[in-house]
């Protein structure tokens, strides 16, 4: 017997328990369930309606066959794991960008993932956190919306009014107020986030500024005579009982859509709800200007929540996030986003479904709210700034607006102590 013969034999029996081992091992494969691959978690904040909506959204993109399914949750961001994608408004958008970086610009993630990110290019009338100095987009602004007039048509309807031309200035509105107030109608106008739409809002409507640089530096301006008539006229229909004012989140909203209160200034984007929860027919027209001022009406601002993509995540979880991106800017996702949330399009497919006849009446709001932002070319005076969106100014003007509806400060005291205490300089007051 050759002397090899024993080492071939060990040689084919190690091959043979080896391939025992392999064969094994497929089967024990085959046996279990392919590994699920993660989830993309969004965080949000939105209402019930508009979570209900982006639920929709997410659940008709799931529905596609993603490599990763999208969830959404409520939690607190900053607790655990940072999330994949984030829709943040103002107060929590300023927390995530405090300190260091936790996002990934969207422009960065797109051309990573070799996909166009294909929305308009951003305008000036849109506040500018989620955008960078060069106009690429570090976030998604997907729930951007402006203020419009709503009115209660059966109201109208009960002080002959239906068939009369919507009022176009403060005083025809005014007017109207009276009309309505004669009627028996306890509260004839409400308004929604007053220190967005009477001064940040009313003043770009004006061709008036809210900021003034101060060096490279963004000071407070809204103590101009423009802002003092307005806030002062207010106060005179406050007093009247012309204007009623809440501060409960939503509740003027909420008047309104009960029918308590006829005539309500707030998001564009209310419409969406305001169409399926009312028991009446809710017409929408544009924000009231005052007559001479050059130029008026100018163009009014755009503003709200944008989805912001984590840093840290791996190359397959950006890839997902691009994906997802994708299909929410395509036509059909723009036009159901829309027409479901009410808020304005982010490009053009979405744009040529607002202005469509057939879906005309779920989204007139939106034709109403693109007709204000475009209105006029933004000047320096109209253009969005983000500083008037800081929590802390916001903080200080509504607290001043306060002490104006309880009279006691005048609106002219109440506006200069806004720009003092927001660090700006108060020239002649």
């Amino acid at each position: 017997m050759s002397t090899f013969e024993p080492l071939g034999r060990a040689v084919r029996a190690s091959f043979l328990l080896a391939s025992c081992f392999f064969l094994a091992g497929l089967a024990g494969a085959a046996g279990k369930p392919p590994q699920q691959a993660s989830e993309l978690e969004i965080v949000h904040h939105l209402n019930p309606s508009k979570a209900a909506q982006l639920q929709r959204l997410v659940d008709a993109y799931n529905a596609s066959g993603p490599a990763q399914r999208v969830v959404l949750s409520e939690r607190d961001w900053s607790q655990g794991k940072l999330p994949a994608m984030l829709l943040l408004g103002d107060a929590e958008q300023e927390r995530f960008l405090t300190g260091k970086p936790r996002y990934r610009s969207l422009y960065r993630v797109m051309a990573g993932a070799g996909l166009a990110l294909k929305t308009f290019k951003p305008q000036a009338f849109v506040t500018p956190t989620p955008i960078d100095s060069r106009g690429r987009l570090l976030a998604l602004p997907v729930a951007l919306a402006t203020p419009v007039m709503y009115l209660n048509k059966q109201a109208l309807r009960e002080i002959g009014a239906e068939s009369e031309p919507v009022p176009e200035t403060w005083d025809d509105l005014q007017n109207l107020l009276g009309r309505l107030m004669d009627a028996g109608f306890a509260c004839p106008y409400t308004s929604a986030d007053p220190d967005w739409i009477l001064i940040d809002n009313t003043s770009a409507w004006h061709n008036e500024p809210t900021v003034r640089m101060n060096g490279k530096k963004e000071t407070l301006a809204t103590n101009g005579m423009l802002q003092v008539k307005h806030i002062a006229k207010m106060a005179s229909w406050y007093r009247a009982r012309y204007l009623q004012l809440f501060d409960a989140e939503g509740e003027a909203e909420r008047r309104f859509a009960s029918g308590e209160c006829a005539v309500l200034t707030a998001s564009s984007a209310a419409y969406a709800e305001f169409r399926d929860k009312t028991g009446f027919e809710v017409a929408v027209a544009r924000l009231p200007y005052h007559e001479g001022y050059p130029g008026a009406p100018q163009n009014t601002l755009a503003d709200g929540a944008s989805l912001w993509v984590a840093e840290g995540l791996n190359k397959q979880d950006y890839l997902g996030v691009a994906r997802l991106v994708s299909y929410w800017l395509s036509p059909e996702a723009q036009v159901g986003w829309q027409r479901d949330s009410g808020y304005l399009p982010l490009n053009r497919a979405g744009l040529l479904a607002s202005d469509s006849e057939l879906l005309q009446p779920e989204m007139a709001s939106i034709k109403v709210a693109v007709s204000q932002l475009t209105n006029r070319p933004v000047t320096a005076s109209s253009r969005a700034s983000a500083y008037p969106g800081s929590v802390a100014v916001r903080k200080i003007l509504s607290e001043e607006l306060h002490d104006v509806w309880a009279d006691s400060k005048a609106a002219k005291q109440a506006l200069d102590n806004a720009v003092v205490r927001s660090g700006g300089r108060c020239d002649g007051c």
